[in-house]
């Protein structure tokens, strides 16, 4: 295992003020958005150091764009030359290709990409993205490694799309595609969620027509055309929640500004009713420490709680002094994180699609453990935090992928960590 694969973390409490980045779940979407149109895109509030930031705008540089740092929050996306629709790539692959399938041949009527990457999390095949582009008048079909689209008349067609998930990424996808597609699409059963928001201002910005109809539908009048934009990236949910476990596991008093409070209601409510203590600022949440009680969660679309927030979750159990439940009906598959806190002395149980997790209110003791995925790696660092001893997370890297910056932003608030998280 290689040296920029680790994080080493001691028990520490934090305290201080920290910043939100712009969102790894949204930033990559409107990255993929830039692939709609041949003129110039700037994303502000951009997460430049993420790892899959950094994947993704190298398949756009394999496409033919250029895409510009101004500084670490800003990049500038140009297409200075025809657009490939090719894209051969041998580095690591990430979910986000299907969705640049989907902008790909919505704009040039044909696109091969790799087939998706990401975290395992159960079972996350893209037949649902097949479905939907296949609606919209697609043809697909796989080369060894590579997924491809072709349509017969160079554009798709507008289309009745139902979902049978309320699927985020294939909401994004019918989204994408279907905003130069001619004639009206409607998206039934769509995961309207902040990020979903986030991807249709940017694309109304540049001359789409999509109307959001609650939980229902989306509509999507398409357009022959996308011009340019300079749009925000919206802030980190995921990154404030884990701020806001860390502050309540370590007993710590950390400000957390840019808290988009509105997206994260039920989440809150759940964790206030559990022993977190905040209080909201006119820009930020206060977070004054607190307890950890045992929770009972389940995971479901927005505005529930998001699959990604329960291994947090699981971290918070696992500080607390009694029995907590977490069932999560997206991604049943995703509890693998709980044999590496097993290491640490957590005593859990799988039944069916429920987590339990027998609290012994925090006596956690460092260990050697594996970041199976992003989130899985987050969570062990929250236990690493509160641990006695030292713990070491292999596979580090995987964390990079979704916060940035971690080791300074950590050590800024007093916690005793060391370690690089770079691509392996």
């Amino acid at each position: 295992m290689t040296k920029q694969s680790l994080l080493k973390i001691s028990k520490s409490r934090l305290e201080g003020v920290i910043t939100l980045n712009g969102a790894k779940n949204s930033a990559l979407k409107l990255l993929t958005a830039s692939l709609l149109t041949e003129e110039t895109v700037t994303l502000a509030n951009y997460p430049s150091s993420l790892l899959d930031a950094k994947v993704h705008v190298g398949m756009l540089e394999a496409l033919g764009k250029s895409c510009d740092l101004v500084s670490n929050k800003e990049i500038i996306i140009k297409e200075n030359n025809k657009l490939g629709t090719r894209l051969i790539w041998d580095g690591r692959s990430i979910r986000n290709t299907l969705l640049m399938l989907g902008a790909m041949v919505a704009r040039f009527g044909e696109a091969k990409v790799p087939l998706p990457g990401g975290c395992k999390l159960g079972e996350r095949k893209y037949e649902i993205h097949v479905m939907l582009l296949e609606k919209l008048g697609a043809h697909i079909w796989e080369e060894g490694d590579y997924l491809c689209a072709e349509t017969s008349n160079k554009r798709l067609q507008g289309a009745d799309i139902y979902l049978p998930i309320r699927s985020t990424g294939a909401t994004e996808n019918a989204v994408l595609a279907s905003s130069l597609a001619q004639g009206t699409t409607n998206i039934w059963g769509p995961h309207v969620r902040p990020e979903i928001f986030d991807l249709i201002n940017m694309l109304n910005a540049m001359g789409a027509n999509i109307k959001v109809f609650g939980q229902e539908r989306i509509e999507v009048q398409g357009v022959d055309h996308l011009s340019g934009v300079k749009h925000s990236v919206m802030p980190d949910n995921m990154e404030a929640i884990t701020w806001l476990a860390a502050a309540v596991i370590t007993k710590g008093d950390i400000e957390i500004v840019d808290f988009p409070y509105d997206d994260l209601q039920v989440v809150m409510a759940n964790l206030k009713s559990s022993g977190a203590k905040f209080y909201r600022g006119d820009n930020s949440l206060l977070v004054r420490g607190g307890t950890c009680y045992p929770l009972e969660i389940s995971t479901g679309p927005h505005p529930g709680i998001n699959s990604d927030v329960q291994p947090i979750l699981a971290a918070w159990a696992a500080q607390a002094r009694g029995e907590s439940r977490i069932v999560d009906l997206r991604f049943p598959g995703r509890y693998g994180y709980a044999e590496e806190m097993k290491k640490m002395g957590l005593n859990y149980q799988i039944n069916g699609d429920m987590l339990k997790i027998d609290g012994k209110g925090g006596k956690l003791n460092g260990a050697k453990v594996k970041a199976l995925d992003l989130r899985a790696g987050i969570a062990l660092t929250l236990c690493g935090l509160s641990a006695e001893g030292e713990t070491i997370i292999y596979d580090a890297w995987q964390i990079g992928r979704g916060y940035v910056d971690l080791i300074p932003k950590l050590k800024s608030l007093g916690a005793a960590c060391s370690g690089e998280i770079k691509e392996p």
